[in-house]
């Protein structure tokens, strides 16, 4: 195995490019390991200070990919990030907080990635960057399948970038596993809703995950709770609204179980964002 240790994001992306596998936090990277050797070339990105770190700007917030969970669960952020920075704080344990990071848990892409519903209900994108240049996708055009995203052959996440619309919205994150730490999740629902200063919905964002390939947004719903009283969203919510899910039956619950459970939380993550304040 060749192991390299880039100086900058141009020469990680070159790497990249001749077929190099891209280690950033290591949390995914290793247990797929487990039993077998590294082949090939690892291109190690851990060390690029440039990809570290939360930026606020006049249009919105740049989320560095290598930006660790525990440093996003501390981050001093408005109300729109409570669902994410909430998810932080479930993201495996302490150990896993403190090495894992924003960008590879959306380049693993798994239907189960806690940030993903929360980065949907924000509305984010991410910038990818190759030799060539930069471009920003939407993460719902990014994630394209289990496991799979439209990350080039040549390209690095090399941000998220969250739009500054709302930043004063309610947020809420809620995650159902089989134990209470350490929890591949079953369902997951997170939801942004910011209101008017009569009290009703300006907009609402609402994401399903571990129920599909990939975190779904629940587009119906969202538009049907425009315009509602933040103390009625909950009892808006209806099984046909949850109807673009796709859960499976696997060794943690069966796809019954997940849409009854997705239902329950999508009305409670909105009950929560209705709350009085």
């Amino acid at each position: 195995m060749d192991y390299f240790v880039p100086v900058d994001v141009a020469e990680a992306a070159t790497m990249k490019r001749a077929g190099a596998q891209v280690l950033a936090g290591g949390t995914d990277v290793y247990p797929a390991q487990v039993g077998r050797p590294f082949v090939g070339s690892v291109v190690d990105i851990s060390g690029l200070a440039e990809l570290r770190g939360i930026e606020a700007t006049d249009r919105g917030w740049r989320i560095g990919a290598l930006t660790r969970w525990a440093d996003m669960a501390a981050a001093d952020l408005p109300p729109c990030f409570d669902g994410l920075r909430a998810a932080a704080r479930d993201v495996g344990g302490i150990q896993v907080q403190n090495a894992g990071t924003i960008g590879g848990n959306l380049c693993t892409a798994s239907p189960a990635a806690d940030g993903v519903p929360n980065l949907l209900a924000l509305d984010a994108s991410v910038e990818l960057t190759s030799p060539s240049g930069r471009r920003v996708v939407p993460i719902e055009d990014f994630l394209t399948g289990y496991r799979a995203t439209a990350l080039g052959g040549d390209e690095l996440l090399t941000a998220v970038l969250v739009p500054r619309e709302g930043e004063d919205a309610r947020a809420a994150f809620l995650k159902l596993g089989l134990r209470r730490y350490l929890v591949i999740s079953v369902v997951m629902v997170a939801a942004v809703v910011a209101l008017d200063e009569s009290g009703l919905v300006r907009f609402a964002r609402v994401a399903v995950g571990a129920c599909s390939p990939v975190a779904v947004r629940l587009r119906r719903l969202e538009d049907e709770l425009r315009g509602r009283p933040a103390g009625e969203l909950a009892a808006a919510v209806t099984p046909e609204h949850l109807a673009d899910l796709t859960p499976i039956d696997d060794v943690r619950a069966t796809a019954a179980y997940r849409l009854r459970a997705a239902t329950i939380l999508v009305r409670r993550a909105l009950d929560r964002c209705g709350e009085s304040r």
